[in-house]
């Protein structure tokens, strides 16, 4: 009886302690972060953006005038590139959840960044870097290609620039909200991310877009170079201001131990449909977290991986003690199991969406080649254009979040949920490529009415359309991502466990990027099955492919509306519901 009495309040010290000790974290929590480290944070996610923006805006007309490479190939290569960019920042935030922690992988990420606008500043500046240029008085002089070591270059500081800018571009959006307590606060800096984000972006689609076409390719990269080195040193003063979330190691190893120790124990028979909450492994490192403290049972929802918590005699070490392994997981670390099986296939829908913004991103740039680009005496890059899709974003964020969102309140009595926000993305998108369809329809017809064929990398005759109606479309396409992205981003901060954090923040990069790869296959499969993307366009059927985009859309939204119709917010269930009934 004493001896049971004794190891009771040995178990409630230990517990006392670990719940003290969890209380003089907070109280750390509290000493740094906060607003004080936002234009540290945003400073650096300002200058790669310009960065970024200055040589992706621009890497199609630069591969196409520059390296003599064809439209539709330029294109892939293009898609390829930006895909990596936002495939990179899952890798980066990986490493930041389990070893490394938000402001090494930055870091560094930026620092890989500075390597590669290096190199490129290089390319454009010294001409054996760059194949001749292209003649074009005469469109019958074969253009000399690239040699093995100028693709081995222009790669090489590709790969570098997107691995940088990808490795810190979403990880940094996770430091910024770790810097807050309150979700509010927390939704306000990613809607100041997205803002900046775009507006980087914006700067350098006009103004060094701009230089590049018109003064200098070298001038150009060379203030990408600039604004990284400013990036890297505005980020690197804030450090002693920052909130620094320490790693506790690989949360995805712990996941694949929940489904081993489950399969393990898939002929255990529990008593009715579940055991005793007694009968379930908590680790009393888990001591501030609800589930501890409570000790419920784990929720019904995929029911099966609850078995990797069930305690059993083959579980208990020499010492009579149970400890986490491959064989027993904690509650806790099946329940965050649950949350990201939950949230996968509403996360899926994204992927047909961002192929669709990818194809529309990239072929709009070689349909600006073959349009009137002028305003008055002014010609507009082709690249340019696509600042209307970054802009309108930027814009509708401030709008939405300023205007519309508290006014809808106001008239429904309750506030418009990241589902909802997300739903009018999807079908704003379809908007956009019904109009990009019908304005390239109209394109088309114009260019064979007037019998003119144009070849995108050479001079020639210019379709009697303006480029300007691209612009329409593109900020459709833009106010779409306005209530997509954001809604997307917050919603898997709060969704996502806390050892996720930083993979949450990226996994809408993980979309993009799987977007853009994908776009690029796809445009493949279209050109070889149908013919309707050649290098020349003007002979092709871009139309009919923004039309298959559309009807790509459609079905999609439908299954988007599926998913979210069966989802349930994971922070209401906790706040609001019992937990066995999530």
């Amino acid at each position: 009886m004493d001896r049971s009495l004794n190891q009771t309040t040995t178990s409630v010290t230990r517990d006392d302690q670990l719940l003290e000790l969890a209380q003089d974290d907070d109280r750390d929590y509290c000493k740094s972060g906060g607003w004080i480290t936002f234009p540290f944070i945003l400073g650096n996610l300002a200058g790669l953006s310009i960065a970024a923006g200055g040589w992706g805006s621009n890497w199609i007309v630069f591969l196409i005038t520059k390296f003599n490479i064809g439209s539709i190939a330029a294109t892939k290569i293009n898609n390829v590139g930006f895909g990596f960019v936002n495939l990179f920042p899952i890798a980066g935030a990986v490493l930041a959840d389990s070893f490394a922690g938000n402001f090494a992988v930055v870091s560094i990420s930026s620092f890989i960044a500075l390597l590669g606008m290096v190199m490129l500043t290089l390319i454009a500046s010294v001409n054996s870097l760059r194949p001749p240029s292209c003649s074009t008085s005469t469109t019958t002089t074969p253009c000399e290609s690239p040699t093995i070591f100028q693709y081995f270059f222009l790669y090489a500081a590709m790969g570098l620039t997107t691995v940088g800018i990808g490795g810190s571009r979403f990880t940094i959006a996770t430091m910024g909200a770790d810097q807050f307590q309150k979700s509010d606060d927390q939704a306000s800096f990613f809607n100041w991310y997205f803002v900046v984000l775009f507006i980087g972006n914006g700067i350098s689609f006009i103004g060094l877009v701009y230089l590049e076409d018109n003064v200098g390719w070298g001038l150009g990269f060379g203030i990408c170079l600039v604004a990284t080195v400013v990036g890297l040193a505005v980020f690197l003063l804030g450090k002693r201001f920052y909130r620094h979330v320490k790693p506790k190691g690989s949360p995805f190893v712990s996941m694949a131990r929940v489904f081993v120790a489950a399969i393990k124990k898939r002929k255990i028979i529990t008593k009715g449909s579940f055991s005793d909450a007694s009968d379930y492994y908590y680790s009393s490192a888990d001591a501030t977290s609800k589930i501890f403290q409570t000790k419920s049972q784990p929720s019904k929802k995929f029911r099966f991986l609850n078995r990797a918590a069930l305690k059993t005699q083959n579980d208990k070490q020499v010492d009579g003690v149970y400890s986490k392994s491959w064989k027993l997981c904690t509650v806790e670390e099946v329940e965050d199991l649950k949350k990201v099986i939950k949230i996968i296939p509403l996360w899926s829908t994204g992927i047909l969406l961002s192929i669709t913004i990818a194809v529309v991103n990239s072929l709009s740039t070689v349909q600006a080649l073959t349009m009137d680009r002028h305003m008055g005496s002014i010609k507009i890059p082709a690249s340019t254009f696509l600042v209307s899709s970054l802009m309108s974003t930027a814009i509708s964020i401030f709008i939405i979040n300023r205007f519309l969102l508290p006014a809808w309140q106001k008239l429904s009595g309750r506030p418009l949920t990241h589902l909802q926000r997300i739903g009018v993305g999807h079908a704003i998108n379809i908007l956009a490529l019904v109009g990009s369809a019908i304005i390239e329809a109209r394109r088309l017809h114009l260019t064979r009415t007037h019998g003119l064929v144009v070849t995108p990398d050479r001079s020639g005759s210019v379709v009697p359309m303006s480029a300007l109606w691209l612009v329409l479309t593109l900020a459709v396409m833009g106010l779409g991502e306005a209530f997509q992205f954001p809604g997307q981003v917050a919603l898997y901060y709060r969704e996502f466990p806390e050892s996720l954090k930083s993979t949450s923040t990226a996994m809408i990069s993980l979309l993009i990027g799987l977007g853009y790869y994908l776009s690029a296959v796809v445009t493949d499969l279209i050109g070889r099955a149908t013919g309707w993307l050649p290098d020349n366009i003007n002979e092709g059927r871009v139309d009919l492919v923004y039309w298959l985009c559309a009807a790509i859309g459609v079905l999609n939204s439908g299954y988007y509306l599926v998913c979210a119709s069966m989802y349930n917010y994971q922070y209401d269930q906790q706040d609001n519901i019992d937990p066995q009934s999530s």
